[in-house]
């Protein structure tokens, strides 16, 4: 796999590699060139880290349904104008609100010392000055879901499960299920409150937040995540004998606060009332700046999208732009998407997601009806110099899209590499110097390149299988 181009060396690899004579009947040798050129003009533009350098620096942490959540969707309309997209604006809805004010942990008796801890969201509050309780530990979910009824009565349930560094993230799925399982488990057998190791694969002593339930109620319990240092700690305090934590969360919770997606169009010419959806979402956790999640999906998207709209041709297709609103606390910014637009998904004939990090795009998965895998293996085959291997067809989308997807929407999912990005999601160290800028522009300009070839085409990604022939 090609790992690093510069834009000479891309122009000088294009140059070289005809495409075949299947994806030259499939993909129209001008979207072909045109896809290359945005390529080239990806791997050298700075508007997508200007942009992400903004919001995280002036905005900085952007909880769902705060003060600056409501800021950044103000900043993102002036830039939004500031870069010429003629079609911006805001679509608002609510969601239930929750706000972290106190959380801090320590080991009580013998052995007395602090705990690095962080609130989940959508944690309870202990009451005030917190409870003492005794610890129990559980290797895994699957272990405390097997603990007697009412054997955890007054005591505190604490999971050290450690999560799994991939490439492809798949080992937050397994990992992640603690999280949101926890507390409710817990307390339907008496716990008074939870812990978990925190989900990451960091060593360092900053817990990962991040929400318990995906309707952005309150859980179960109060219920905190502990460092993977103090995880360990706690561990090795309990091989000595009983371990008793003083635990203190308080929260502030609003049963309504307003958010909202911002969304930006460039309007397609002869289909234009097609659209290929690319998104990304502004808000993150309160702890650091959401750089890799999710300010560079933001920045990413804005890029792609500005470097076609400066095109002298308008594409066929319009390409529509979501800075979707409170995805981390549950996904309320693309359900309330689906349903603002319920009526035209069927006009969505492509949508993808940034919201992984900035870690250079290493594959390009789809998922799409089987007849129109061609034009998807012309579209990975022309992104392929930038060091993006073919992947399957079994993508089902993201974070906020993955409703379209679940709608029927055709998916595209350039994947980028996230063997480090658990190190940083949901952490203080979430922050701007963490992107690699040379990474970052190879993602604007695979996402303009893929972007482009989806709404320059009258190609059906919704397309089935043709039917085998029949003998006569």
């Amino acid at each position: 796999m090609l790992r690093s181009l510069t834009p000479f060396a891309l122009a000088a690899l294009v140059a070289v590699m005809p495409a075949s004579a299947d994806q030259a009947e499939i993909l129209d040798p001008a979207i072909r060139a045109q896809a290359l050129a945005l390529m080239e003009s990806g791997l050298k533009d700075d508007v997508g880290l200007e942009f992400t350098e903004s919001l995280t620096t002036e905005i900085g942490p952007r909880l769902a349904g705060s003060d600056a959540e409501w800021r950044a969707r103000q900043w993102a309309m002036i830039k939004l104008k500031d870069l010429n997209f003629q079609q911006a604006y805001i679509e608002d809805f609510n969601l239930p609100y929750w706000e972290r004010v106190t959380e801090t942990a320590s080991v009580v008796g013998t052995n007395p010392q602090k705990l690095i801890v962080t609130a989940l969201g959508g944690s309870k509050a202990t009451p005030k000055g917190g409870l003492e309780a005794e610890i129990v530990r559980f290797t895994s979910l699957a272990d405390l879901q097997a603990a007697p009824m009412d054997s955890l009565m007054g005591k505190i349930a604490f999971i050290d499960e450690r999560m799994v560094r991939s490439q492809d993230g798949s080992g937050y799925g397994a990992a992640v299920a603690k999280r949101g399982g926890c507390a409710e488990v817990a307390a339907a057998i008496g716990a008074v409150a939870c812990l978990i190791r925190s989900v990451g694969t960091d060593d360092h002593r900053m817990p990962h937040t991040g929400g318990m339930k995906r309707d952005g109620a309150s859980g179960a319990l109060p219920a905190a995540a502990l460092s993977p240092p103090d995880a360990d700690q706690l561990a090795r305090l309990l091989e000595r004998g009983p371990v008793t934590v003083n635990l203190n969360i308080q929260v502030k919770t609003s049963a309504s606060a307003a958010s909202g997606n911002v969304i930006a169009e460039v309007e397609g010419s002869s289909l234009k009332d097609e659209i290929v959806l690319i998104g990304c979402h502004l808000d993150s956790w309160d702890l650091g700046t959401g750089a890799i999640d999710d300010a560079a999906g933001c920045g990413i998207v804005v890029a792609a999208a500005n470097l076609i709209q400066q095109l002298p041709l308008k594409p066929k297709r319009t390409i529509r732009v979501v800075l979707y609103g409170s995805e981390e606390v549950g996904l309320f910014g693309g359900r309330a998407y689906a349903e603002a637009h319920a009526d035209e998904l069927g006009q969505h004939v492509m949508a993808a997601e940034s919201d992984f990090g900035a870690g250079r795009i290493w594959r390009l998965t789809t998922g799409m009806g089987e007849g129109a895998r061609d034009y998807a293996k012309a579209m990975q085959a022309v992104v392929a110099p930038l060091g993006i291997i073919p992947g399957d067809n079994s993508s089902t989308g993201g974070s906020d899209i993955s409703v379209l997807g679940a709608a029927g929407v055709p998916i595209l999912s350039p994947d980028q590499d996230g063997t480090d990005y658990f190190d940083l999601h949901h952490t203080p160290d979430d922050t701007f110097d963490k992107i690699d800028p040379a990474a970052f522009r190879q993602n604007v300009a695979a996402y303009a390149a893929l972007t482009y070839m989806a709404a320059q085409t009258d190609w059906d990604f919704r397309k089935a299988a043709a039917p085998e022939s029949e003998d006569q």
